[in-house]
């Protein structure tokens, strides 16, 4: 095994295999644990459609839609009006952050706590926006790659379209549908055969290495005096 990956499979505590019933039971724990100690009461895009259809299998007690087009675009003339010029790349950061201004509103107004979908295969390579959908309360599958995310699904009965769908970002105005393995440069398989401790390809380990390495600053609260991994990248 290669020397960083033996670490970055250590500090993402990502298994070779799982138990799909083990892990479901592992995160409703976690879940139903962090609420118990805390006083909670409860907790469009280009893909809408798949949104509504986990929703659908998810059945929560309680649905709200929020358009946050209007807000997003209020914070893009703002800036264009102050001089800057906006690259579509950020745009899609700041309709991230935006829509978790929104996801931590009603969490704050109904006690509520707010979980992200962050997972292992994007932890690896920091593809997830910095206090956009990589800002949470809870984590339930941070410790499970894509495959394994998939094989929880397929355990709870989710439909096959949820989980078999091509992963897109899906917020970049000029690319909506962009592939995240076509943004990143490998695909989940060898990032998910990576993270199980597996030999893949040098070129494939050196992208994801790459990344990992590249976006330290994402996995890491805000840096103080104290910290020294910056000074080291």
């Amino acid at each position: 095994m290669r020397p960083l990956q033996k670490e970055i499979i250590a500090a993402l505590r990502v298994k070779p295999e799982i138990d799909p019933k083990e892990e479901i039971r592992i995160s409703i724990d976690f879940m139903k644990d962090y609420l118990a100690a805390h006083p909670f009461l409860k907790g469009i895009q280009f893909d809408e459609h798949d949104a509504q259809a986990a929703l659908a299998f998810i059945s929560p007690d309680e649905k709200l839609v929020v358009n946050i087009k209007e807000m997003a675009d209020a914070a893009l003339d703002a800036l264009e009006e102050a001089g800057l010029t906006i690259t579509d790349f950020n745009k899609g950061n700041i309709k991230a952050r935006q829509r978790m201004i929104v996801q931590f509103a009603i969490a704050g107004d109904s006690s509520g706590a707010v979980l992200g979908t962050d997972h292992a295969a994007e932890s690896v390579t920091g593809f997830f926006t910095k206090f956009g959908d990589g800002a949470a309360d809870l984590l339930p599958i941070w410790r499970l790659n894509k495959r394994q995310g998939r094989e929880l699904l397929k355990e709870l009965g989710a439909p096959k379209e949820l989980y078999e769908k091509v992963p897109t970002a899906d917020l970049e105005e000029n690319r909506p549908a962009l592939p995240d393995e076509v943004a990143l440069g490998v695909t989940y398989e060898m990032i998910d055969a990576y993270l199980e401790g597996k030999e893949i390809p040098d070129k494939d380990a050196e992208v994801i290495e790459g990344w990992y390495t590249k976006t330290e600053h994402k996995r890491h609260l805000p840096i103080t005096v104290y910290d020294s991994f910056w000074k080291e990248a």
